[in-house]
């Protein structure tokens, strides 16, 4: 299962509804049978990335976006967090 975009606004950051979010979307993934979720996040995104790793998640690659993202030196990160024995 990929998940895909998932914000808080800024008014109601810090009352740990990422990490609730990011519990659900796990649980979910787990009830049906998926074997795992993965996702994507630039490297600027430092509480994501904080936040991933504390629900499990693990880094599994890096990316450049884009050419001018090579030039750049901006990459995305890739995370997976496994969830057993899924079906899917």
């Amino acid at each position: 299962l990929e998940l895909k975009r998932m914000s808080v606004s800024r008014e109601h950051r810090g009352r740990g509804l990422a990490r609730a979010l990011c519990r659900e979307v796990l649980g979910f993934a787990r009830a049906r049978g998926y074997g795992a979720v993965v996702l994507s996040t630039s490297m600027v995104q430092v509480a994501a990335q904080r936040l991933y790793e504390g629900q499990g998640f693990r880094k599994v690659g890096a990316s450049y976006p884009s050419l001018l993202g090579t030039l750049l030196n901006f990459q995305i990160f890739h995370y997976r967090c496994d969830l057993g024995d899924g079906a899917k």
